[in-house]
């Protein structure tokens, strides 16, 4: 019976074994340490709910004095960036379908003029609620710098203008999503966050289950190269793929609502290159790990930073540049803005190609990987 006693010699030489496997284990005591790391970095010094830099074009016809003063204090404001090359409606609508601005001011003709008068002129701001978290609170800061610039220039027999009501009004034009509903940006980049975490979780397992069940033995003395297999393998995941983006898609539209304006058969097509380069990761990490474990592990490093970074969560722009950076190099931060500019704004093949050629980029470089690192043979 002595050996059902607790024998503090025997765990101690458990506790020591699983000390020396889980040494021997590179990858896995890498991601004990590493995940802490990069949740570390990336709540503490990425992720931001209250964006900066945004965007913002101004659109006047008749340039006066307080019109300038506006442009000016937006020029020196950490909340916007002003954006050039504004002379037309025509400009305003590519700025907002490419991205390249979140909010559009209108300052009308005569606006000095009809201040001072008292008129109570209209400023019109035109702004993407596609992603109604990074709007708050940059209209309030807006309103706030556009009523202190105005406060210093009312000077004189003008500042009775200052009392109540305000000199100006303030007309908030939300395309593409009026009333701010959350679930038009955030179901439609379901379809992006899906299709990342099962693409790469499914083949990140496909080449080390054929090692572990031991049947890489009858898959390598085939005559199919690399190619042929890492092919052959992701094929079958394509049509899971497009199933799963078919019931996301099917669920926005009929439960929650979600408008479809842009062309679907464009976002099908599309999708192709987003599946394939998720599952050439899944495929690239099942080459390196040993195991099904390191591979999982693997799959989980990569989908934390896709969703904390892509702007499936927090504002793009909200991050830092050297964040903004890193995201840029993710499939699914292009991928989201594709589905969210077709669904929402109706964009055509002009508008998402300037994100097509880096997730194109992407998918050719990591599948060109997957198989170089194909192994010919089981060492």
């Amino acid at each position: 019976m002595t050996h059902l006693s607790f024998n503090i010699r025997r765990l101690t030489a458990i506790m020591v074994k699983e000390f020396i496997q889980m040494r021997r284990d590179r990858v896995t005591f890498g991601m004990m340490v590493g995940v802490p790391i990069l949740q570390l970095i990336l709540f503490g010094f990425a992720i931001n709910s209250d964006p900066r830099h945004l965007p913002l074009a101004v659109m006047t016809s008749d340039p006066d004095i307080f019109s300038r003063s506006i442009e000016q204090a937006l020029q020196h404001s950490e909340y916007f960036e002003l954006v050039g090359g504004v002379e037309s409606e025509a400009d305003v609508e590519s700025l907002f379908r490419s991205g390249r601005a979140q909010f559009v001011l209108h300052i009308p003709p005569n606006f000095s003029r009809d201040l001072l008068r008292g008129d109570r002129p209209s400023l019109l701001l035109e702004a993407d609620a596609t992603d109604p978290s990074a709007m708050g609170g940059a209209l309030s800061a807006l309103s706030a710098m556009t009523s202190e610039v105005l406060a210093r220039d009312l000077r004189g027999p003008f500042r009775d203008l200052l009392q109540d009501p305000a000199p100006f009004e303030w007309i908030v034009h939300r395309r593409y999503n009026p009333e701010i509903i959350t679930q038009y940006n955030i179901v439609p980049g379901l379809i992006g966050v899906v299709l990342t975490m099962t693409m790469v979780l499914i083949t990140g397992l496909a080449i080390t289950r054929e090692r572990e069940r031991g049947t890489m033995e009858n898959l390598l003395s085939t005559p199919a190269h690399a190619g042929e297999v890492i092919v052959g393998k992701i094929i079958p995941y394509i049509l899971v793929g497009y199933i799963q983006a078919g019931l996301v898609l099917a669920a926005a539209h009929l439960v929650f609502r979600v408008p479809l304006e842009g062309s679907i058969l464009l976002l099908l097509s599309v999708m192709l290159i987003f599946i394939i380069a998720n599952l050439a990761v899944g495929i690239t990490f099942s080459t390196i790990a040993t195991n099904q474990l390191q591979s999982m592990q693997m799959a989980f490093f990569f989908f934390l930073p896709s969703i904390l970074m892509s702007g499936f969560m927090f504002p793009f722009r909200g991050m830092p540049h050297w964040a903004q950076w890193i995201g840029e190099m993710l499939p699914l931060t292009h991928f989201l803005r594709i589905v969210r500019g077709i669904l929402l704004k109706g964009n055509g093949f002009p508008d998402i190609l300037p994100e097509m050629v880096p997730l194109f980029i992407f998918m050719t470089a990591v599948l060109a990987l997957g198989i170089v690192r194909y192994r010919q043979t089981l060492d």
